[in-house]
């Protein structure tokens, strides 16, 4: 039986459902409404891992296809810190100019029978009487996920602090590149990558304070899409022109903003159905948010093809499929995402090759690293024993008068911290903060070492390394089952001195 599907929203997600669900269910009639004409574009590039693309190409080649003609792609991700480059490779991503994406997918959806609503704003679920099922994915903004009931919809915001703004150049960097520069008011990072044979993106990161300091909040963010901030144009091109080596900065809507990660309990309310920023985002740093929306794409075409008569059976599958692969891309992000709150701090903190590897692994340890990019880990590594004369977990651990090889020691049932070696350590003068506690105790005048336990262990290490960072004692955190791996990985970073396993 025939059905009619209304599509809100022609950005990658919208479009890739559209075609995909056209492709699986040539009867029915779909047709895609979209507020802006099809020419108009916000922002820059789009990246996809090579194995998200291999998961898309899967379902159909219109990526892939695009990326061989019109798009990028590389291995090695450089970090640029006080004019030392390290380089990190075994990370295939490709990318594309989001505007030749969407002309790619326009076409695609428009040559299977797609009937595309170009200039046709549509507010509210009730303008669509008469559609079997209504595809909303019309942004991170979604007037249709406001229309159905955002708390009924179970959906949250959590709005970082950092700052960040969105430009192009004509700079063309070989990969995938970030650099840190500090001017007279702070610091600023720069994520930058090709997109095409003569574009890059070029986002710019930095925290509220030095935004301020600089003078950069003068521009209105309330008015419509559409004029730049050239101010922050003029800083950014003076500051990194060194990096910029005579391009330019290229503007579309580029204006400072603030990460925002929504999350969203259920993607459906009625016939209407989500997909993509209307219910679920993470920090650019690693998820993006076109793969997961092509993904929910596939998902919910499969499901609607599945159980063409049963809404319910299908949104549930949809769910079932789909939100697992977006937690997986929330919670890897983050770590990441609070890496990018802090970096002016780590750039002040740590020398280049611990603040390279401090960011690499802020999501993958040692272990796979070195699995990557030998080569990278092991100049990370020699970095460390130049330093210490010794492989990181075989370097002793100094706590007071007591001194003994190896970052990796071992909390028995007993109480008792036993170090890899057999010898038990005194533990008398530890300064113990337990995350599960509501009120910490305060450090005693002669502790000797600092101890973390308790709490989500994601929350435990970055607490570890505010103590690491800002103190002067020894900081052992307790990872559940840490191994070694866990202990070179969080030393070498300088997320702590020593890892407890239990």
């Amino acid at each position: 039986m025939s059905k009619r599907i209304a599509v809100v929203g022609g950005g990658p997600g919208g479009l890739f459902f559209a075609t995909l669900m056209k492709k699986r269910c040539p009867e029915w009639q779909i047709t895609l409404f979209e507020r802006n004409q099809a020419d108009v574009a916000f922002g820059f590039g789009v990246v996809f891992s090579d194995a998200t693309l291999r998961k898309i190409h899967a379902a159909d080649s219109v990526l892939t296809d695009g990326l061989a003609a019109y798009g990028t792609h590389w291995e090695t991700i450089d970090v640029v810190s006080k004019g030392e480059t390290y380089s990190f490779g075994g990370n295939g991503m490709a990318a594309i100019h989001r505007r030749v994406l969407l002309r790619l997918l326009q076409e695609k959806a428009g040559d299977a029978g797609v009937e595309l609503r170009f200039g046709e704003f549509v507010p509210t679920p009730d303008r669509l009487d008469g559609y079997d099922v209504i595809v909303a994915g019309d942004g991170a903004n979604s007037a249709f996920r406001t229309a159905v009931g955002e708390v009924e919809l179970g959906h949250v915001v959590e709005q970082a602090s950092a700052k960040f703004i969105w430009f192009g150049t004509d700079r063309m960097f070989d990969g995938l590149t970030f650099l840190h520069r500090r001017s007279e008011h702070g610091n600023f990072a720069v994520h930058a990558y090709p997109i095409s044979a003569d574009v890059s993106t070029f986002i710019v990161e930095t925290d509220e304070d030095t935004w301020r300091r600089a003078g950069l909040d003068e521009f209105d963010v309330t008015q419509p899409p559409g004029p730049s901030d050239e101010k922050t144009r003029a800083y950014i091109t003076k500051l990194f022109a060194g990096e910029l080596q005579g391009g330019q900065l290229l503007t579309n809507n580029s204006r400072w903003g603030n990460f925002r990660t929504r999350r969203t309990a259920t993607w459906h309310a009625g016939n209407v159905v989500f997909l993509g920023d209307a219910v679920h985002t993470a920090h650019f740093s690693v998820g993006s948010g076109t793969k997961m929306a092509m993904e929910d794409a596939i998902a919910l075409a499969d499901a609607l093809a599945a159980h063409p008569d049963d809404l319910d059976a299908a949104f549930t599958e949809y769910e079932s499929v789909a939100q697992p692969q977006v937690a997986r891309v929330q919670t890897a992000a983050r770590p990441s995402l609070r890496w990018w709150e802090h970096f002016g701090e780590y750039y002040q903190a740590f020398e280049p090759w611990q603040f390279a590897f401090h960011f690499f692994s802020r999501s993958i340890p040692l272990q796979k690293i070195r699995i990557r990019d030998t080569r990278f880990a092991e100049r990370i590594e020699a970095e460390w024993r130049a330093r210490h004369d010794a492989d990181v977990l075989d370097t002793p651990l100094e706590i007071g008068s007591q001194r003994a090889p190896g970052r990796l020691l071992t909390w028995t049932s007993d109480g008792e911290l036993i170090h890899a070696s057999g010898r038990e350590l005194d533990i008398a003068r530890a300064h113990i903060i337990d995350l599960d506690v509501a009120q910490r105790s305060a450090e005693a005048p002669d502790a000797e070492l600092v101890i973390l336990t308790g709490g989500e262990e994601e929350a435990r290490i970055f607490e570890a390394e505010r103590h690491a960072l800002t103190g002067e004692l020894p900081v052992l955190v307790e990872l559940v089952d840490g191994t070694p791996d866990h202990a070179a990985t969080l030393v070498l970073s300088g997320r702590a001195h020593a890892v407890i396993s239990r």
